[in-house]
């Protein structure tokens, strides 16, 4: 029988939402410094370090199992620039192991591609210690929001990043996930695909320009020539193929264009759109998820996470 798993972890990264107003909460939860409650479960493992920068650690929480399980990995938002991982869960899920990261962010001087393949190499560490943690390497999800997603998007659509002969035993793992969980997460920061399909507003976000140490988008667009490979090799949207995982995607029911501001702009309905619209070419399937959008998916985000994570 399926299992439904309805537990804190999904319910606070992996939620529908049915208007911009709650996505917009959800995303400046990773701005904030986050408050455990006396009844939160604390992680199993705490701060545990995936690399050597100070920022690449990661919280586990385990699940006590007679065989290998599944994990859901959370990577939280705050645009590349702010943010820490989750501290504590409400409730701890049944049938899958979780994990939060963090990674090397702006406001410290960071710039691309450390978010990114920090990221990739958290999923490489989880894979090295599967059998330690009793995971099953092959069931891998990713969440997170905003620039949480945008990590996640580039995880599932990625080519694979494994050097099997690297001295470094973490880095030979695969960097390959079984999905992603998206929740208004950019798909892309190219300014002129962004400028034509979402509007001018969403050029004033620091996250176009900041990740790649720059101090406005003037000079990215000025100088695009020179950051345009950067840029899209950091972004998914330039990865898909037909090989990738199928993804979910949240985005918030305003879907008005231009967008109205650089906050509404940034996790804009169509940056999912243009990822649906890429996959369709190549009949790779997609979920989109945004409440009144025609072809909005009927999957729950919940049970596309049980699909991939809950062995039948």
């Amino acid at each position: 029988m399926k299992i439904v798993l309805i537990t804190s972890f999904l319910l606070t990264c992996l939620a529908v939402f049915a208007a911009d107003e709650q996505l917009q909460k959800e995303i400046q939860r990773d701005y904030q410094k986050q408050k455990v409650n006396k009844s939160d479960l604390l992680p199993t493992l705490k701060d545990v370090a995936y690399g050597d920068d100070p920022r690449q650690t990661l919280n586990f929480w385990q699940v006590k199992a007679k065989k290998p399980l599944g994990i859901l990995v959370h990577i939280h938002g705050g645009g590349w620039r702010g943010g820490d991982k989750l501290p504590s869960l409400k409730k701890a899920p049944e049938a899958y192991h979780s994990a939060s990261i963090t990674y090397p962010l702006t406001k410290d001087g960071d710039t691309l591609p450390s978010m990114v393949h920090s990221a990739a190499r958290a999923i490489q560490f989880i894979r090295y210690k599967a059998q330690e943690w009793n995971i099953d390497p092959k069931r891998i999800v990713v969440t997170g929001g905003s620039a949480g997603g945008a990590s996640s998007y580039w995880l599932a659509f990625h080519d694979d990043l494994a050097d099997p002969d690297n001295p470094d035993p973490v880095l030979r793992e695969s960097t390959r996930v079984s999905g992603a969980v998206i929740n208004g997460g950019q798909s892309t920061l190219d300014p002129f695909l962004i400028q034509e399909r979402i509007g001018d507003e969403t050029l004033k976000h620091h996250m176009l320009y900041k990740p790649l140490g720059l101090q406005s988008v003037n000079e990215l667009m000025d100088g695009w020539q020179t950051y345009k490979k950067l840029s899209n090799e950091c972004t998914g949207l330039a990865h898909i193929s037909k090989d990738d995982p199928p993804v979910y995607m949240n985005y918030g029911k305003d879907r008005t264009l231009p967008a109205k501001n650089n906050a509404h702009g940034i996790h804009h309905f169509v940056f999912g759109l243009l990822v649906k619209e890429k996959c369709d070419q190549i009949g790779l399937k997609t979920y989109l998820k945004s409440s009144g959008y025609k072809d909005s998916t009927a999957l729950s985000s919940e049970e596309y996470i049980e699909q991939l994570l809950i062995e039948e």
